[in-house]
């Protein structure tokens, strides 16, 4: 009986977190981000704000927690890449493509990245310090060895290109709906888009087998 009731116990604390993390997706949908106030949170999932504080350790805990499954590159485990065989040039492109099509897809991700520039927050710089410690996973692993002397510009190259797949899909839908002449709201846009990050990763390593 013990067992069942500890059992019990784990089940309900496991849905109200869950209630928790949906309370806080709704509120940045409906609300934004200035909305994710802890009453108004508890409030949403129906659970006793205490719980907050008991299974979290506080709201920005709460919105770490949440932010961080829906961040992209926090989400990139190096461990789990498939074999490297060409310096880790299609694996690039993927993730860039990838990356594309996960922001563009995900609107509360996009209010997230803008408040992440509006506000100076501590739950959001646990997040980009993530970010960055899964890409220096990356980089480690994969593109470093591979570009030698070179990886800091393939380094730069990706940081242009990422920042880039960031605002295009924060841009589009806001102010306007092209860019540059394409369509970002269209499926033939993003396939533009996603040819040319190709593209440069292409050539990037292009450029660099000749000189080696």
């Amino acid at each position: 009986m013990e067992r069942k009731a500890v059992a019990g116990n784990i089940r309900n604390k496991e849905r109200s977190k869950e209630k928790f993390l949906e309370a806080v997706g709704k509120i940045l949908e409906t609300k934004g981000y200035s909305g994710l106030k802890v009453n108004d949170i508890a409030a949403t999932a129906g659970v006793d704000k205490k719980m907050i504080y008991n299974y979290f350790g506080g709201t920005d805990q709460l919105i770490d927690e949440y932010i961080s499954s829906l961040d992209f590159w926090s989400n990139v485990d190096g461990n789990t890449a498939p074999e490297i065989v060409d310096g880790g040039q299609e694996f690039s492109k993927q993730l860039l493509t990838q990356q594309f099509d996960y922001v563009a897809s995900n609107k509360n991700l996009q209010k997230i990245l803008l408040w992440g520039v509006a506000e100076k927050r501590n739950s959001l710089r646990n997040i980009a310090d993530e970010r960055e410690r899964n890409g220096e996973q990356l980089f480690n692993q994969i593109a470093d060895p591979y570009f030698a002397e070179n990886a800091l510009q393939y380094r730069a190259i990706m940081a242009i290109l990422i920042s880039g797949i960031y605002y295009l899909n924060l841009y589009k839908g806001v102010n306007a709906e092209t860019f540059c002449g394409i369509d970002l709201t269209k499926k033939e846009g993003s396939q533009q888009i996603k040819g040319a990050l190709e593209k440069i990763i292409d050539l990037v390593y292009e450029d660099h087998n000749k000189e080696n």
